[in-house]
């Protein structure tokens, strides 16, 4: 149940059982001491509210045991109405639930974010190093308790595997979707949940047992990642080929601005469209070195040669300064001269 659910339901409730016992209060003075109305009615909340006044008129013993009854039976009633409008206003209910309202509406207006599964450690690292590139996500995470210090990234505290939490989170708007759950078999129900909800959504989930790969790339996975099977290689390269460990950690950490490794797309009509890498001075001007370039069909061309055309589509595997990289992307961008 939704917490606005949730919070009339109590509402409700309360008001209900108040209205009942006023009720029931002025009807019993009026049988019992045959009052009029409003003397039942005035009678029947100065009781509940043990204000204390003068009764309006003097009581019978039916009508002393009567208000004995209502005392009992009433009064726990308002303490408990009173008490749980202070929980909603002490505790902040009310304030939670409107500032979900106003996280749903920003959600509501994203288009082509990510949405990631999980706010662990893997979890953590990932929504860093996606807000180092200002790109917008958002985080589900039905686990409290690894929700501390989240105020300045959208936060969706729910079920990842449900598709109303999915759905709720923009999915059908979505660019690309990261499931890092505890588990094989959640991010097993979230990968058919999404493939099923936006058929042409990216899809990365990690894969922790072996043998659940296959199973996650079936599922409808673009990418699945085994943290165990790549620290088990990295701490193994690191003994075998220290040196080239140590320069590609280097030209992937994020942050260093003296060498990058990047992904470059050439957009469409972009002034490098048709030219080979000698031509447009890459190498030779901005001192980036192009490792890689990745076609629009999807096949990977290592070490291109400087009479390489680049084409639309395409990616370059780009090695440079963090500064000429940003200098290279905006000629992949800018539209050539007619």
């Amino acid at each position: 149940m939704q917490p606005l659910e949730e919070l009339t339901r109590k509402g409700l409730l309360t008001v209900g059982l108040i209205m009942l016992i006023v009720a029931f209060g002025t009807v019993g003075y009026m049988l019992v001491e045959g009052w009029g109305f409003v003397d039942s009615f005035y009678m029947t909340i100065i009781t509940l509210t043990t204000v204390g006044f003068t009764e309006v008129h003097p009581l019978s013993l039916n009508g002393r045991l009567f208000t004995i009854v209502l005392i009992i039976g009433g009064v726990g009633t308002v303490f408990y109405a009173l008490s749980t409008g202070a929980k909603v206003i002490l505790e902040g209910e009310l304030r939670d639930i409107f500032g979900r309202k106003r996280l749903e509406k920003k959600i509501r207006e994203l288009k082509d974010h990510y949405i990631v599964c999980g706010y662990g450690r893997m979890g953590r690292i990932i929504c860093r190093e996606l807000k180092q590139k200002h790109l917008k996500f958002v985080i589900i995470e039905k686990n409290p308790e690894l929700l501390q210090g989240t105020d300045d990234i959208f936060i969706f505290k729910g079920d990842a595997t449900k598709d109303e939490i999915l759905k709720e989170t923009g999915i059908e708007r979505a660019r690309g979707l990261i499931s890092v759950l505890p588990t094989d078999a959640e991010n097993l129900y979230v990968v058919l949940s999404a493939r099923g909800l936006n058929p042409g959504l990216q899809i990365v989930a990690r894969a922790g047992e072996e043998g659940s790969e296959q199973k996650l790339l079936r599922a409808g996975a673009d990418r699945v990642v085994s943290p165990y099977h790549i620290g088990g290689l990295r701490i193994a390269h690191t003994v075998l080929k220290p040196a080239v460990v140590d320069f590609i950690e280097f030209a992937t950490k994020s942050g260093n601005i003296d060498l990058q490794m990047e992904e470059v797309i050439i957009h469409e009509d972009s002034e490098l469209v048709g030219q080979t890498l000698d031509e447009c001075g890459i190498g030779r001007e901005l001192g980036v070195i192009i490792v890689a370039i990745k076609h629009a069909e999807g096949k990977m061309r290592f070490n291109p040669t400087f009479r390489s055309i680049i084409k639309n589509g395409d990616t370059l595997i780009a090695l440079g300064e963090a500064s000429k990289l940003q200098i290279l992307e905006e000629m992949a961008r800018k539209t050539k001269k007619v």
